[in-house]
């Protein structure tokens, strides 16, 4: 690693046991909040303006694949979208890589519909969805993001941050498709940390959605100043099958459309 190669913070955030007791507890209530969406009016598509045919592109968290995004899919096709999954691979390769084959996702979406698209991202998929709509404004209408986490990741739950330390040691000691310790200090991933720490470019829209019951981020150390924040009641894996997080994506994408081209 070079002697200027910026790292991620790390280590500011200090452990609150009951914290993550507390967030496991609220993560454990997701089925009821999938129960709730499919009775609930937005998923009829009350109240939800058409996308017109725009295309979106889905970006799955940390750990899942495109697959936990299947109902979201289905309520934006129903809703005028045309959404789009990134990867049917879990989400567990380093930052640049996974960036570098998002871009070329959006490319030839772009390239297929002359529009460029809007990312609607769930967790560690917000730091791609960043990053990309910093480094190509002229693929990326704007982002969404669900529950993305902050830049020190210890400011989440234990229960993450141990399947996350364990994925970084397979990915040093070289297994395929596993981020290591490098992407988090090393060269390989410079440009990924950089732009994930970069203003995004003009008029260039991001909404974030996050909630004081997710149990996975915490909350109170999220910050966006140059994000429209939204603040729901969600657990974050709920965050997928939320009627208000439904309501918040319906109505970021129709902001994203009105300052898009």
């Amino acid at each position: 690693m070079s002697a200027n190669t910026p790292g991620l913070p790390v280590g500011l955030v200090l452990r609150n046991p009951l914290r993550d007791v507390r967030g496991i507890l609220y993560e454990a209530g997701v089925m009821a909040e999938y129960a709730g969406l499919r009775r609930s009016p937005v998923y009829r598509g009350e109240g939800v303006v058409s996308g017109d045919g725009r295309p979106v592109l889905l970006l799955p968290g940390f750990l899942t694949s495109a697959s936990a995004f299947g109902m979201m899919g289905s309520w934006l096709a129903r809703s005028g979208y045309r959404p789009h999954r990134a990867t049917r691979r879990l989400n567990t390769a380093c930052g640049e890589f996974s960036v570098s084959a998002i871009e070329r996702r959006v490319g030839r979406i772009h390239a297929r519909t002359g529009q460029r698209v809007a990312l609607v991202a769930h967790s560690r998929g917000g730091h791609f969805a960043r990053v990309l709509a910093v480094r190509r404004p002229d693929l990326v209408a704007g982002i969404v993001t669900l529950g993305e986490p902050p830049l020190d990741f210890t400011a989440c739950n234990v229960a993450v941050l141990a399947p996350a330390f364990a994925v970084a040691a397979l990915g040093t000691a070289g297994v395929p498709g596993m981020m290591g310790i490098s992407c988090f200090y090393g060269d390989c991933c410079e440009r990924f940390r950089e732009q994930l720490t970069q203003q995004l470019p003009g008029s260039m829209r991001h909404v974030a959605v996050h909630s004081p019951r997710d149990g996975i981020v915490h909350h109170g150390f999220v910050d966006e100043p140059h994000a429209t924040r939204v603040t729901i009641t969600a657990s974050h894996l709920g965050m997928l099958a939320n009627p208000e997080a439904y309501r918040a994506v319906a109505e970021g994408l129709q902001e994203i459309g009105a300052y898009s081209p």
